[in-house]
């Protein structure tokens, strides 16, 4: 008897794990589908996402403008020039200093590499000059010989500065148009979809666009932090190019972990190829020092109120965003993995509120319902928090 009661277990325990496999299998082929597809339409996904990352960004006054009695077209208008004005500015604020010191920072690059000629020449290395010539001349020649790649490069260089000009194009049209119809979009979502998914959605929908927009806002105020004190260090230590380098820090801090490491490095690379190894280490130590005021007390407080992931998880995501799509994986591996962790978690209530025999679902900020639905005469919260 106790045989033949644990062989049906043992059958019923295959039957179970070759069910969870062949569902495991489906899951992992319908997401290589949709990978294979967003590949194939990244030249329209890329806008797409880049127009939602900077709607969260100017969602906030345009809300406020709208509140005012603005009407929709006015207030998005308004705020695109807004936007575009303040990224002009900032894109002449970073030219003319690169532009006026770019033959001081060539004059230390070509400082820094005879300080490194005169250490090799000396103890412990000690490299003649014969030695130096000749792979230098053998350099020469490699680039020489590597001419027609170096053309490919440079046509291809071309090509992406147009699609990159071409996406930003885009993405503002579709931030104009965001910011103009934003509001309605839950509510007609909310006509189109049958049954109980006219719920489910838009609630997922609300609480993804939520966590999207305290991700991005937060970066920002985090990385504009940054940027401001680790500016203030350069400019004591008379490092060049403070401002640009005080946006780069800025923007860095869009792509977490990473994007402080190679905004930093640069510094230093800088301040090394300027002033000297000392001012170097004191430029790294400005940075290690800020980005432990970051990591401790700004991020948690500016974040406190965001859905969070614990560090290593972050920098597991951005390794795996990178190594899978570059730049771009890394820039959207974390929102990424929030929006997926806010589905998972709405789904789980979503599953005990059904298991209780309820209604409606406990969302995470303490309400229930699925979706708020708007007063009259009241713009929808759809910036979040």
């Amino acid at each position: 008897m106790s045989a033949s009661l644990n062989a049906g277990k043992t059958r019923a325990a295959l039957r179970t794990s070759a069910r969870i496999s062949g569902e495991l299998l489906l899951v992992l082929v319908a997401t290589g589908v949709a990978l294979w597809l967003l590949g194939r339409m990244w030249s329209v996904v890329w806008p797409l996402v880049v127009g939602l990352l900077l709607t969260t960004l100017t969602w906030p006054p345009t809300r406020w403008l709208l509140r005012r009695g603005l009407r929709p077209a006015v207030a998005a208008s308004l705020v695109t020039v807004l936007f575009l004005l303040i990224g002009a500015g900032t894109v002449a604020l970073i030219a003319v200093p690169v532009a006026s010191e770019a033959g001081e920072l060539g004059d230390g690059v070509v400082a820094g590499v005879e300080k490194l000629r005169d250490w090799a020449e000396g103890p412990p290395l000690n490299i003649d000059d014969a030695q130096i010539s000749t792979a230098l001349d053998a350099t020469i020649a490699r680039l020489q010989d590597s001419a027609g790649s170096i053309a490919t490069t440079a046509v291809t260089g071309v090509s992406t500065v147009v699609s990159g000009v071409v996406t930003a194009v885009l993405a503002l049209f579709l931030m104009f148009f965001f910011l103009k119809d934003g509001p309605r979009f839950l509510p007609w979502l909310r006509r189109q979809l049958p049954g109980r998914l006219a719920t489910d959605v838009p609630a997922v929908a609300a609480r993804c666009w939520n966590t999207l927009g305290s991700f991005v806002r937060s970066q920002a105020l985090v990385g504009l932090i940054d940027g401001v004190l680790i500016g203030i260090g350069l400019w004591i230590l008379d490092v060049p190019l403070v401002l640009p380098l005080a946006v780069l820090t800025f923007v860095s801090a869009f792509v977490p972990i990473i994007g402080a490491l190679f905004a930093g490095l640069v510094a230093v690379l800088i301040a090394l190829v300027s002033n000297g190894l000392v001012n170097a280490l004191l430029v790294l130590a400005v940075i290690i020092v800020v980005q432990q005021l970051e990591g401790n007390v700004f991020q948690p407080i500016i974040q406190s109120r965001g859905l969070g992931l614990h560090a290593a998880v972050v920098l597991l995501a951005v390794t795996l965003g990178g190594s899978l799509a570059g730049i771009v994986g890394s820039l959207l591996a974390v929102p990424v993995a929030e929006v997926l962790v806010e589905i998972a978690l709405f789904e789980l209530r979503l599953g005990e509120s059904r298991h209780q025999g309820g209604g409606e679902v406990q969302m995470l900020d303490g309400h229930r319902g699925a979706v708020h639905q708007p007063q009259p005469g009241r713009v929808p919260d759809l910036g979040g928090r």
